[in-house]
C-alpha cells in the first residue's frame, strides 16, 4: 500500500470516530467497554494520547495507578494518558480529540517522504512513521468497533479500513495454528470469514511450521467459519470464543483450541 493510500486510510479512520463520537452524551462517555478498564471516553483519551505523541506534543506527567489489567510497558504507558483525563467531562476529552485530529490531519496530508521515512519504534519491532500507519489504521478502527459494541451502535464493519485491519490480523493465524493450537505435521485447516469482509484462509502445517498458503488444499482437517464482527473481536482479544457465535467442522477439538487462541493483542 502507498504512503498516499495509507494516508487517505487514516484520515477516514479518524473521521469515522469522529463522526460516531459527535451526538454521545455523558452517559454514553461513561460506558464501560471491552477493553478492561476502559469507557468509551477512555477509547478516546487513548487515540488522543497516540496522536498526540505522532504530533511530537510532551506525553502527560501524570501517573495512572497500577491497575491489575496492565500487563504490559505499553499499557502503562497508554494508562498515564487515560487517567489523566479520566476526571474530565467526555466532552471536553471530545474537544481535544477534534483539535488533535484537525492538527493530526494537516501534518499528514502535507509531510513530505523525509517525515514518513523517519524510524520509529512500533508495538511489533522497529519501522518508519510509514509504517506505523498500518498500525494506526488498524488501531483506530478497532477501537470504533468497541465504542459501538458498548453502545449498540452497529455500523462500520465494512469498508477499506475493516479490511486492511481484518488483512493485517490475518497475518497473525500461523501462529495460531501452528504454535498456539499445535496442529500436526501435514495437516490443513480452514478458516472462512464472512460478512461485511469475507476471505478464505488456509493454512498448512509444513517443516513443523504453520503458513497461508494460496490453493485450496485436497483435505483438510477441520474449517471454521465466522462473522468478521466476531473475527476481530476474538482475534483482538475483546470476546472469547464462549461469547461469540461461530460454527466448524472436522476436528472440533482442534477447531476450539484455535478458536480460543485467536487473541494476538498485546
Amino acid at each position: 500500500m502507498s504512503i498516499e493510500q495509507k494516508v487517505s486510510l487514516t484520515v477516514e479512520a479518524l473521521n469515522a470516530i469522529t463522526a460516531l463520537c459527535e451526538p454521545l452524551t455523558e452517559d454514553q462517555w461513561k460506558q464501560p467497554t471491552d477493553c478492561p478498564g476502559w469507557s468509551v471516553q477512555d477509547n478516546i483519551s487513548h487515540l488522543v494520547g497516540i496522536e498526540r505523541m505522532l504530533l511530537g506534543k510532551d506525553a502527560t506527567t501524570h501517573k495512572a495507578p497500577k491497575f491489575d489489567y496492565i500487563k504490559n510497558p505499553i499499557g502503562e504507558h497508554n494508562e498515564h494518558e487515560i487517567d489523566a483525563r479520566r476526571s474530565l467531562p467526555g466532552s471536553e476529552v471530545f474537544a481535544e480529540w477534534k483539535s488533535v485530529v484537525a492538527e493530526r490531519t494537516n501534518q499528514l496530508l502535507t509531510a513530505d517522504d523525509d517525515y514518513f521515512a523517519q524510524p520509529i519504534m512500533m508495538p511489533t519491532g522497529p519501522g518508519t512513521l510509514g509504517d506505523f500507519l498500518d498500525i494506526r489504521i488498524l488501531d483506530i478502527w478497532i477501537h470504533d468497533q468497541d465504542i459501538r459494541r458498548a453502545l449498540s451502535l452497529d455500523g462500520n464493519h465494512g469498508g477499506p479500513c475493516a479490511e486492511h485491519t481484518i488483512d493485517r490480523l490475518i497475518r497473525t493465524l500461523p501462529i495460531v495454528v501452528g504454535k498456539r493450537a499445535a496442529t500436526p505435521e501435514g495437516n490443513s485447516v480452514a478458516i472462512r470469514i464472512t460478512g461485511d469482509v469475507q476471505r478464505d484462509v488456509f493454512i498448512t502445517v509444513v517443516d513443523g511450521r504453520a503458513k497461508i498458503v494460496d490453493a485450496t488444499p485436497a483435505t483438510m482437517v477441520c474449517e471454521i467459519t465466522m462473522a468478521s464482527t466476531v473475527f476481530t473481536a476474538l482475534a483482538t482479544g475483546r470476546k472469547t470464543d464462549a461469547e461469540t457465535v461461530w460454527t466448524s467442522s472436522g476436528d472440533a477439538k482442534l477447531a476450539q483450541r484455535i478458536a480460543s487462541q485467536l487473541n494476538m493483542m498485546i
